[in-house]
């Protein structure tokens, strides 16, 4: 579900952006906003960057976000009637993201682009996200600005509103880096890391959307994709913490859903694991990667790490963070993830040979595993997000000295689905 400036102006709830519903706001005539700019034509592709284009984008992500449509005649700032933009393909939705990232810094990730009408009344609307890391620059040559919209027109930003923004910034990080602390230290807590490793993944969204509170339907459904999401991301060829939670019937916990450990009998408690799903669209994941089964009768030790279950982990949270931000309408996240050991072993990571059959590798031994961080766009296409699942599992796996990850192989970035 999404919420525009044209939902907002025709007082409608929640919804996908129809042709319907910008011939209800061309109808009604409505009027420029800070959130949304009416256009006549789409900017020319050859030579895009320089066109207006970057700045209406920058405007937008420097004022909250808001929607730019193509196709639309106004008077007096008020929407009068739509005008067919001509062909648009691929070719030129791809140059409108990549200006948007090019030709404004810092880049505007997560544009959302919306094809509308039948030819001869053809439309194209732009989505541009809020951001937190303003302010957006455009550059001309040796000059640069900061474009912002005042009502229905972009100006200039002060310099006095720069340094706000900036500042803006730096607190939000700082916000950001406290919440992923919480939520780690919150999924960390009361685990027998002395005893077995457990890896500990948390992801909280850069700009939290706060909708209605997911039901326990929602939650389920939620976690349902999650499972379908995380055998395509790395298969069944590893343990998936999603195996060891009840999927069916998660447990309401302070504002979120939590899908309980479900391996509590002494034959099943080395692969103990738990989910959150935050009603503000954050995830958490807490599950023992130490000790697991090495055969029918054996374990490994607590410090003994299989990186086939940090892949499964990794899959298993990416997956999660995907899902719930479909079902939240969020889009990017600060992830970290981590290892928490406190034995008196040094932690050390298991890979298996070409074959699978025996493990011929073992990581440098690790006396302490510094959490890996990085940020997603949960909404992106879908490839592009599978080569985020594979790049944060490698990087897990690097820091132990293990080259590259075994089960999350994506196909190549070129691969057209």
């Amino acid at each position: 579900m999404t919420f525009t400036a044209l939902h907002r102006a025709l007082g409608v709830a929640p919804g996908p952006l129809t042709d319907e519903l910008l011939d209800a706001a061309v109808a009604t005539g409505v009027v420029e906003a800070n959130d949304l700019d009416w256009k006549l034509e789409l900017p020319p592709l050859k030579g895009l960057p320089l066109t207006d284009f970057p700045k209406d984008v920058a405007a937008m992500a420097n004022s909250g976000g808001g929607v730019i449509v193509y196709g639309v005649r106004e008077s007096q700032k008020a929407a009068t009637g739509r005008v067919d933009v001509g062909g648009f393909d691929e070719v030129y939705e791809r140059a409108l993201r990549s200006a948007a990232i090019t030709a404004v810094s810092p880049p505007v990730f997560g544009l959302t682009v919306h094809r509308l009408g039948a030819e001869g009344n053809r439309a194209v609307a732009v989505e541009v996200p809020a951001s937190v890391d303003g302010p957006h620059l455009i550059y001309r040559n040796e000059y640069f600005g900061a474009p912002v919209r005042n009502d229905s027109d972009t100006v200039w930003m002060k310099e006095r509103q720069i340094e706000a923004m900036y500042r803006a910034r730096f607190d939000e990080r700082r916000h950001a880096t406290e919440a992923l602390d919480n939520l780690y230290a919150e999924a960390a807590a009361g685990r027998d890391c002395d005893q077995r490793a457990w890896l500990i993944a948390v992801a909280h969204p850069r700009l939290p959307r706060f909708r209605d509170r997911l039901t326990r339907d929602q939650a389920r459904e939620v976690l349902s994709k999650t499972e379908g999401l995380a055998l395509v991301y790395a298969g069944r060829g590893g343990i998936h913490p999603l195996e060891s939670v009840d999927r069916l019937n998660p447990r309401p916990g302070l504002r979120r859903w939590v899908a309980v450990n479900t391996a509590t009998d002494e034959r099943s408690t080395w692969k103990e694991s738990w989910m959150s799903i935050h009603h503000d669209g954050s995830v958490s994941l807490a599950t023992g990667v130490g000790g697991h089964r090495a055969s029918s009768t054996a374990h490994f030790a607590g410090c003994e790490v299989d990186a086939s279950s940090l892949e499964c982990a990794i899959a298993d949270v990416m997956a999660l963070i995907r899902a719930t931000a479909e079902a939240t309408d969020n889009d990017e996240y600060d992830v970290r993830v981590g290892i928490e050991w406190t034995g008196g072993q040094p932690l050390t990571i298991l890979t298996r040979d070409g074959f699978g059959h025996t493990y011929d590798g073992v990581s440098t031994p690790l006396h302490r595993y510094a959490p890996v961080e990085t940020t997603v766009n949960a909404v992106e296409p879908a490839l592009d997000y599978y080569w985020h699942v594979h790049d944060l599992a490698q990087d897990c796996v690097n820091q132990g000295g293990i080259s590259n990850v075994r089960m999350i192989q994506p196909p190549a970035r070129d691969y057209q689905q």
